[in-house]
């Protein structure tokens, strides 16, 4: 399989200078054991109006369901451009220039065809075949997550073998390794509450850090009572 778009896997020496450039910025006195080897994967949606958080926008409109993805997005540029990791931008459906992933710091790529298990799998396989050691991805959709807490994820694979962080709708924020396990992307019905209790049984005898259950932003129950969204729900009032 290859990727559909502009292809932009960096030699090893392009990956170091931007490595460099991140943990010099991040902190000139300790530079992170996982710096040089991890990569963080973001898989995002493209910001358009009916194509994004359409389970949040039967209940808010998409319209505000659309502001509401690019605040998200937004928060987790803040939360991933000062890692000293590289960060590779997955899109769904076209690679986009000169947006808020600025292309100094975020490698982009689009996703292949495929449901998601088949998409994460090809984008884990090809970041280990680009020599990274310790690899994690996430969505663009979580709010309650930081900087901290992605470091700290990398940190634990520098134990362990496998991370995951627990939503509370029965799936996942964050699957990392560095060992790659087939089964993770296979037999699962994704978008369910299925998938995290099949991702632990398919983890059962590996070494896993299990993180923080986390809130997703999925539906209007997500976001109903959290003060930082009724500035966008107020405007649907």
């Amino acid at each position: 399989m290859a990727f559909k778009g502009r292809k932009s896997v960096l030699t090893k020496k392009e990956r170091n200078l931007k490595t460099d450039k991140k943990t010099k910025s991040a902190n000139k006195d300790e530079v992170p054991a996982f710096a040089g080897t991890g990569l963080l994967i973001i898989f995002t949606r493209n910001p358009e109006l009916g194509k994004c958080k359409t389970r949040l926008a039967k209940t808010i409109g998409d319209e505000a369901a659309l502001e509401i993805y690019k605040f998200l997005l937004q928060h987790t540029v803040s939360i991933t451009e000062n890692l000293p990791v590289d960060v590779e931008v997955h899109y769904s459906e076209k690679v986009h220039h000169n947006d808020l992933w600025d292309e100094d710091i975020f490698i982009k790529k689009q996703q292949i065809e495929g449901d998601l298990g088949e998409k994460m799998q090809h984008a884990f396989l090809s970041a280990f075949k680009n020599g990274y050691r310790n690899v994690i991805i996430i969505g663009s959709d979580l709010y309650d997550i930081t900087q901290e807490d992605l470091e700290e994820a990398f940190k634990a694979l520098e134990r362990f073998e496998y991370v995951l962080g627990p939503s509370e709708d029965g799936g996942y924020y964050l699957l990392g390794m560095n060992l790659f396990k087939p089964e993770l992307f296979k037999n699962k019905a994704w978008g369910t509450d299925t998938v995290l209790r099949d991702t632990l049984i398919d983890l059962k005898d590996e070494h896993l850090e299990l993180l923080e259950e986390r809130n997703d932003i999925d539906v209007y129950d997500d976001i109903k009572d959290e003060p930082i969204f009724q500035q966008f729900l107020n405007k649907t009032n």
